[in-house]
């Protein structure tokens, strides 16, 4: 079963991958002034950093940064962020963008920092490439690099209350969440709800937006 789901892990992240490598300039187009119309989210993303800059001076990491524009509204905010992506070409548009930040090539599974390393992490529909079986190991690895007190921010399509749904991404499958499932995967690794979010979609926009806020869990004292 381990080499089962190695192997689909493998295979999901090189598609997702090569999929946003054929539509880099395209999509960084398209994202950079997108959150200018989108005040909520600005909003609920002012809010994730005044948390974490509430708890000191930790680096803050954009998980799936594409084009590097969040990671930037982050850095405008008074973090000290950095961003992480699959996909080279859109890496190399970030560091074109934005030469006086940091952007990586890499997984949001597997993030090459030290366990408890950072005080924030969002993820900006980024998970939503996640097939489902596969979600919780990312909340697990989200728990290892957040310092105890760390706060987690994510974005995603929301279902409407229903089921998990795949739809037809306009780049490479993805999956609708309930935001009462998400929530329940991160309690499991140790993640306090904060606040949560929806928004309903904009004209040009298909389904409902969900946000969620979550803070791991501080060390018990003894």
């Amino acid at each position: 079963m381990a080499e089962s789901s190695s192997h689909l892990t493998a295979t999901y992240l090189s598609a997702t991958a090569d999929a946003y490598d054929a539509v880099a300039d395209l999509y960084a187009d398209l994202a950079r002034d997108s959150l200018d119309r989108l005040p909520l989210d600005r909003a609920i993303v002012a809010v994730f950093a005044e948390l974490v800059r509430a708890t000191g001076p930790r680096p803050v990491a954009e998980a799936g940064c594409g084009p590097g524009y969040m990671t930037a509204h982050l850095r405008s905010l008074g973090l000290d962020a950095f961003g992480v992506d699959l996909s080279p070409a859109l890496i190399e548009i970030a560091r074109k963008d934005h030469p006086d930040l940091r952007f990586e090539v890499g997984s949001m599974s597997a993030f090459d920092v030290a366990d408890g390393e950072l005080g924030g992490l969002l993820s900006w529909y980024s998970v939503i490439h996640v097939p489902p079986p596969e979600l919780p190991a990312y909340f697990a690895e989200f728990r290892r690099v957040l310092a105890p007190g760390g706060h987690l921010l994510l974005g995603f399509f929301e279902s409407d209350g229903g089921p998990v749904l795949e739809f037809d991404h306009k780049v490479t499958p993805a999956y609708r969440w309930p935001i009462d499932d998400l929530a329940d995967l991160a309690r499991k690794e140790e993640f306090i709800e904060v606040g949560r979010m929806l928004r309903e979609p904009l004209e040009d926009e298909r389904f409902r937006r969900g946000h969620l806020l979550m803070r791991r869990q501080a060390a018990c004292s003894s």
